[in-house]
């Protein structure tokens, strides 16, 4: 069963001073260049860098040829790793990621980066309704904080609501200590 890493939107417009800067977005990526240098290591020929470019101005966020869209330097693609571009929350949405990790083989998915409530929820219930073996890094991803209706919700409360719903009934879901220690 061949396993990819699929790194989801970890773009400059989410760190200090983009466009929609996150909670502890340095602290993710982080932890995704961990998994990265792991699959680069041990998987190189399966690691799928998603990059969305907004194809409305009105998000306000990735707009084409901006410096917020490119990926962010901590994980920045090698000349061999696939980029996928997006347009949509859901990486498979419109991409040609499905028809590549079947043409690969993959079976698994490995899944980190940026934001928890909204592309990296959308990904990964995308994943598993497509028929893969689904894992979450869930310290190798990062929100914001939301609000409803006057009530704010911290990103770190938003964070753990998505991540403990998606293990519930999706993925498995683990940090990026305890997934390397198992590769091992």
């Amino acid at each position: 069963m061949s396993t990819a890493l699929i790194i989801v939107d970890i773009q400059n417009d989410y760190f200090p001073n983009g466009k929609m800067e996150l909670v502890n977005p340095d602290k993710a990526a982080a932890n995704a260049a961990k998994v990265l240098e792991w699959f680069r290591q041990h998987n190189k020929d399966n690691i799928f860098h998603v990059q969305h470019i907004a194809s409305d101005s009105a998000l306000g966020f990735f707009l084409p040829d901006t410096e917020g869209a490119e990926i962010n330097d901590t994980v920045q693609p090698l000349e061999n790793e696939s980029i996928i571009t997006k347009h949509f929350p859901n990486s498979f949405l419109k991409t040609e990621l499905e028809s590549e990790l079947k043409e690969r083989g993959v079976t698994k998915v490995v899944v980190v980066g940026m934001m928890t409530h909204m592309c990296i929820d959308a990904t990964v219930r995308a994943a598993v309704d497509l028929g893969y073996e689904t894992t979450l890094i869930e310290d190798a991803c990062a929100t914001r904080e939301l609000s409803y209706e006057g009530k704010a919700v911290p990103a770190e409360q938003v964070h753990y609501a998505f991540v403990g719903a998606l293990e519930s009934m999706y993925a498995t879901v683990t940090s990026t200590e305890d997934f390397l220690a198992e590769k091992k």
